[in-house]
């Protein structure tokens, strides 16, 4: 399936859905994770147009910002495809990847599979470490209004998924309790192979915030 008028029709949709979205899920969120998806499925056999819109979509409505409601991405995507005529096998392909997709405190286990959703996955993950995940990471404790680091709050790494979504800890924590631990949870080789580069910089950005924090640098 090879449809590129319904791709940038989709661009248009997200970035007006998201138009006031929160700096780290806003559009241009989107776009990195549609561009690093894109660079994934070229050494992946795959079909493109599912990872496109999977890409596209996936944050379309993020739970978090409706109130934890897991169902309103999933309904807003299928309610744009099926204006837009898109088959039922896709729109059901691209709402599981939708339901799939998220961490969810690293318990949950994903009742779909595709070589589609792997590859959406990665991009997804790849966007939440790195530089732009130190910066997201931030942009979003502010936005909750969360403290940077309190060394008496230990990290908790064995999260339920409820437990996860109400955590509120410091931001420093969520390198522990998710960014570091993405990794090893990647599902193709170049999402490996790019999340590894990544890692790298989150360990030696924590090193000199540790040593900054104690004033020894």
């Amino acid at each position: 399936m090879n449809n590129p008028q319904l791709i940038i029709k989709t661009i248009a949709f997200v970035k007006e859905k998201l138009n006031d979205a929160e700096g780290g899920h806003d559009w241009f969120h989107i776009e990195r994770v549609y561009k690093n998806a894109i660079l994934i499925a070229k050494e992946t056999e795959c079909d493109l147009t599912i990872v496109q819109l999977g890409a596209l979509l996936h944050d379309i409505a993020d739970s978090k910002f409706h109130n934890g409601d897991e169902t309103i991405g999933p309904k807003t995507a299928r309610a744009f495809l099926e204006s837009e005529n898109v088959s039922e096998d896709t729109i059901v392909h691209v709402v599981n990847i939708i339901e799939n997709i998220s961490y969810k405190g690293g318990n949950f286990e994903k009742k779909f599979s595709s070589v589609e959703l792997d590859i959406v996955q990665d991009a997804d993950r790849l966007d939440a470490i790195g530089a732009i995940g130190v910066a997201r990471a931030f942009n979003y404790g502010g936005f909750k209004n969360r403290a940077l680091y309190n060394p008496e709050i230990e990290p908790v790494t064995n999260m339920t998924k409820e437990e996860y979504k109400k955590n509120n800890a410091p931001t420093i924590n969520h390198f522990y309790e998710k960014l570091l631990l993405l990794k090893d949870k990647m599902n193709t080789e170049k999402g490996k192979e790019i999340a590894a580069e990544r890692h790298r910089f989150m360990e030696s950005f924590l090193a000199q915030f540790y040593a900054e924090w104690e004033g020894v640098k």
